[in-house]
């Protein structure tokens, strides 16, 4: 048998290099296409709906609207492909792993359709640049997932010890909310070049030099880390769908599930809000949305350590409880927030501390989940058991969507203020059923199956 190389703190940050680059990406579409795509210019902030003219905005039916309808239909396409992948990662015999060959084949596609997203859906017909702009989401997602699924099971094979699925997850979540920050200067980006480039192409221009950082960072983990080096993986026998199906039929899982579920369809309503709840409630420039979000990333990763101490010490079921009553409170801020840059601030350095708990915690939990089942069982299938998370939160995502573009149709301080009340209320919600979540007997389970080694 081959002597497996250790794992080493060092390598777990390299790896992390990887979540900076898919988040990135991540953020500038999710952060940014419905600003962009929706909504009406003003003299303050010139931008907002920059390229609205572009494709259909008034409501198909009822106040569904197109756009809200295509996000929603990349999430649910995402959610779908996400088992799919996941399956075929699991079962896959490659000369250099069961992860990494997906990384290093999707890292370029998936950075050139996100900038093909603003740049490609500006013909003179409507109707055409709909089409574009759907089928372009749905190939957006496609590669998002066939990195981001392998990507997300090395997390559990990674993390052989519990003391490093903590510290992986401590530095993953780092990578993604820098990554999510830095996709939040793409309005001071484009004001630096729109001298160069113009107002429209500024905007792309920025997106063009965030996707190739992001491909860059995709691309060191995958070239860097050589698996086999490090995981002795067998192909999973399990066709995707049963796979899925004995996932789910993990009881502590779909505890954890179903307030995962939850969490992010409020997280994605104030996401996606959040630039207009700024510009819209607070009154400021779109160009304070990176200094906010620096401050709260700022205050965030401040209190990394101590997150990564308490729950080894307390458990992390303790903390991701804090995380979710302590987000339903700045939800609740959000809703009845007035003018002013100070409300900004306020809900930047309040949001700071569930952003630290709940970017680290939750992907350690279904670590644990999937080591525990590999010990049961003897089969490792640690990429289903993240590609079933995203599976349900994605359906939680693109409900969002949906929520949010139809809630907002009218684009009115109320339409605004209503999206967050209703993340308050979903966001305690989720809380409330994490209660349900017994991670003593995961971990005991574990601790007993191995024996006296370190979990």
């Amino acid at each position: 048998m081959k002597q497996l190389k250790p794992i080493t703190n060092k390598l777990l940050w390299i790896f992390a290099l990887g979540q900076f680059g898919w988040s990135l990406l991540s953020g500038v579409v999710s952060n940014w296409m419905v600003y962009y795509y929706t909504g009406t210019p003003s003299e303050q902030n010139p931008n907002t709906g920059l390229f609205a003219s572009g494709i259909t905005q008034n409501p198909i039916f009822f106040k569904l609207t197109l756009f809200g309808l295509v996000l929603a239909c990349g999430r649910i396409f995402d959610a779908i492909t996400d088992p799919l992948i996941a399956g075929w990662s699991d079962g896959a015999n490659y000369k250099g792993g069961r992860r990494i060959p997906f990384m290093r084949a999707m890292a370029v596609p998936f950075a050139l359709c996100t900038i093909g997203l603003f740049v490609l859906p500006q013909t003179s017909i409507i109707a055409v640049n709909d089409v574009v702009l759907f089928a372009l989401l749905m190939v957006f997602y496609l590669f998002m997932t066939m990195f981001c699924t392998p990507y997300n099971a090395l997390i559990a094979e990674l993390g052989d010890t519990q003391q490093h699925r903590i510290n992986v997850s401590t530095y993953i979540s780092f990578t993604f909310i820098v990554g999510q920050s830095i996709s939040f200067l793409l309005p001071n980006v484009a004001g630096a070049l729109e001298g160069s480039f113009g107002q429209a192409g500024s905007i792309r221009m920025s997106v063009a030099i965030m996707a190739a950082i992001a491909c860059i960072a995709m691309l060191i983990p995958a070239f860097y880390i050589n698996e086999r080096d490090y995981i002795e993986s067998k192909p999973s026998e399990t066709k995707p769908f049963s796979s899925l199906v004995k996932t789910f039929s993990n009881v502590q899982f779909r505890h954890f599930v179903y307030s995962d579920v939850i969490y992010f369809f409020a997280l994605t309503l104030f996401q996606t809000g959040l630039a207009f709840y700024e510009t819209q409630l607070m009154e400021i420039e779109d160009t304070w949305t990176f200094v906010l979000t620096a401050t709260m990333t700022f205050i965030s990763v401040c209190l990394y350590p101590a997150v990564n101490i308490l729950a080894k010490k307390i458990g992390k079921k303790q903390l991701i409880i804090i995380g979710f009553f302590a987000y339903a409170c700045v939800f609740l801020v959000t809703t009845f927030c007035g003018k002013g840059l100070q409300w900004g601030f306020i809900i930047a350095v309040a949001a700071s501390i569930p952003m630290a708990i709940l970017g680290i915690l939750p992907q350690a939990c279904v670590a644990d989940v999937a080591e525990l089942t590999r010990l049961e069982t003897g089969e490792d299938r640690s990429g289903m058991f993240f590609a079933a998370r995203t599976f349900a939160f994605k359906m939680g995502q693109a409900i969002a969507m949906v929520v949010f573009t139809s809630v907002t149709v009218a684009q009115t301080k109320g339409s605004y203020r209503m999206t967050a009340a209703i993340a308050f209320v979903t966001c305690f919600i989720g809380a409330c059923i994490f209660f349900t979540f017994n991670e003593k007997q995961i971990l005991g389970r574990i601790k007993e199956l191995k024996g006296s080694e370190e979990i």
